[in-house]
């Protein structure tokens, strides 16, 4: 951040606008905006005014708009939160810049790789920084597997599982034709399920263990219920040379969620999106680590975010537009032959 954002939001709070007000809002993140020291929520947006209003109205937020350029422009608004669906976070991002405004958007980045670098590029030239909220990167169950892993608990690293698969949700038992699901609408997520899932897993294994270099990846429409990806398969490198393997799949007969990584002197063993123990096993025998995340999960990393804002000793988030942006650059990879016929071509800038 340049000294002269810095200096303009030196000794107070940050005031946050935000930018869309559906569901991830109404407990993980919304309220984290209030909850955090020095922080407050002031605005909210939404194109329908009448579901703007009734969420301020619910959460205690002062102004609410249906334009998301008035709320931009609002003079008591110092950093937006963009909460819509990827395909409109270039666009929001690019015009927070343009007003000079921190921005924080949610995962992923943007529709692909392009769009990413799109939006760092734009805040670097006015100076103003871009969050993306990859909040497992600051959760205590995620920072404790990390802290296991450079505590040497489980020796050298080798390699890497990932498996997660489920069942058809009710969504799913629509075509596209007949579904408002934006997850499984590439136009609209960038891809199906995988980009909003996967992503998280994606980037914390690169928190963890550094940048992924090399990615090869199989993507697939098996049960043909929406125009996305429904199965993906990938093995891939990180530049350390540790290697790693990922099967996602959303048409399955139940639910798994397993990661494993494995080193020269043991295994950790966990999920990303329950709260089952952390499980380290190594010669010694296996122990359980219970960590409970807090009740409105994005909060430790914005706390992070405002920190930095303010210079609260020298704090820096964790979470910045260009680890986010190499995440998408991961996954594209993963789904680059998937969405480069000319079919599956409705994922904008392939």
């Amino acid at each position: 951040m340049t000294n002269a954002v810095r200096a303009q939001h030196s000794a107070r709070a940050i005031r946050w606008g935000m930018i869309g007000c559906g569901n991830v809002t109404e407990v993980k993140s919304g309220p984290a905006f209030q909850r955090a020291e020095r922080s407050e929520l002031v605005a909210v947006m939404r194109r329908n005014g009448d579901l703007a209003k009734d969420y301020a109205q619910r959460h205690g937020v002062k102004k609410w708009f249906d334009d998301a350029d008035a709320l931009i422009a609002d003079p008591e608004v110092d950093a937006i939160y963009i909460a819509t669906p990827p395909s409109s976070h270039k666009h929001y991002t690019l015009l927070c810049a343009q007003a000079g405004k921190p921005v924080y958007v949610e995962k992923p980045m943007a529709l692909n790789h392009a769009e990413c670098l799109e939006m760092v590029a734009a805040c670097e030239r006015v100076g103003v920084p871009l969050f993306v909220a990859y909040y497992r990167r600051m959760l205590p169950r995620f920072l404790k597997i990390k802290t296991l892993i450079e505590s040497g608990a489980i020796g050298e690293v080798r390699f890497v599982n990932t498996l997660f698969y489920r069942p058809l949700s009710p969504h799913d038992q629509a075509s596209v034709e007949h579904s408002n699901n934006w997850r499984t609408d590439p136009a609209q997520s960038g891809g199906g399920y995988f980009a909003d899932l996967a992503s998280h897993s994606l980037n914390f294994l690169e928190y963890a263990l550094g940048p992924i270099a090399e990615v090869a990846g199989f993507a697939s429409n098996q049960a043909a219920r929406y125009a996305a990806e429904d199965m993906v398969s990938s093995s891939f490198r990180f530049a350390s040379g540790v290697q790693g393997t990922g099967n996602w799949c959303f048409t399955a007969f139940e639910k798994t969620d397993m990661t494993e990584i494995i080193g020269t002197l043991g295994k950790i063993s966990y999920a990303y999106f329950d709260q089952s123990p952390v499980v380290l096993n190594t010669l010694r025998g296996v122990t359980n680590f219970q960590i409970a995340n807090p009740t409105h999960i994005q909060q430790p990393l914005i706390q992070t975010i405002v920190d930095e804002l303010l210079g609260v000793n020298n704090c820096i988030c964790p979470s910045h537009g260009e680890s986010a942006a190499h995440t998408s650059w991961v996954m594209d990879q993963m789904l680059k032959d998937y969405y480069s016929t000319e079919k599956n071509s409705r994922r904008v800038g392939k």
